[in-house]
């Protein structure tokens, strides 16, 4: 995965929609397109924007949040005061990758978007998975197995993601997270001083070694 993550939001109440676009733009590595407020608009915005995340409500005005998140072809995390066991079953079947009941703390959101972050870095790209890599995405999806993960920052954890199962340095790690090789290096530092990454030196033309990153076993 390089980049940032863009995400679309879709509610009918206007100030729900900055409140959220303000969480996801707070957050390192995504950044939110334009809210919407109706299912005609969020379909116009998929096929000119193509997120790679949408954030949508369940009951709109014109229409139903989980039908669009079906036929959308886009990862998506749905958002409703409805907490019936059946909305959330048919929500999941559509293809959601998570459910937020509202009212939700700031932190539920945020952990997702971590969660969701990981599990697109490790099913990137057109490389075979193997089984172990699809169990861990799916863990990591639901949020499972997290141990290692819970003493760290929510930017390091983009930044452990994102070394995925190579290595890379740390300008590389900056740009496929969406900050700074400053701000990389040293989050990097940290999870070496942890001895969570291992530190490798490659020497180049110029004769000065680059320092080259990779999570430990």
């Amino acid at each position: 995965m390089t980049g940032t993550l863009r995400v679309l939001i879709l509610d009918d109440d206007f100030r729900v929609g900055q409140l959220h676009q303000g969480i996801v733009d707070d957050h390192p590595g995504y950044t939110a397109l334009t809210p919407v407020r109706s299912i005609a608009e969020a379909r116009d915005s998929i096929r000119s924007s193509s997120p790679d995340l949408l954030l949508a409500d369940v009951f709109l005005p014109d229409g139903d949040g989980i039908g669009l998140v079906r036929d959308a072809g886009v990862d998506a995390i749905l958002i409703s005061a409805a907490d019936d066991a059946a909305t959330v079953r048919r929500a999941l079947r559509s293809g959601a990758v998570g459910y937020l009941v509202k009212p939700f703390e700031r932190r539920a959101l945020t952990g997702l978007l971590d969660r969701f972050a990981r599990y697109r870095n490790l099913v990137s790209g057109d490389r075979p998975l193997r089984q172990e890599d699809v169990d861990r995405a799916l863990a990591i999806l639901h949020g499972a197995g997290e141990p290692v993960s819970l003493s760290r920052s929510a930017t390091e954890q983009l930044v452990f993601a994102a070394l995925g199962d190579g290595e890379a340095s740390a300008a590389e790690v900056g740009e496929r997270v969406g900050i700074s090789r400053a701000t990389a290096q040293r989050h990097l530092a940290a999870l070496a001083a942890r001895d969570v990454v291992e530190v490798r030196l490659r020497y180049g033309a110029t004769g000065r070694p680059e320092h080259r990153y990779a999570a430990r076993a």
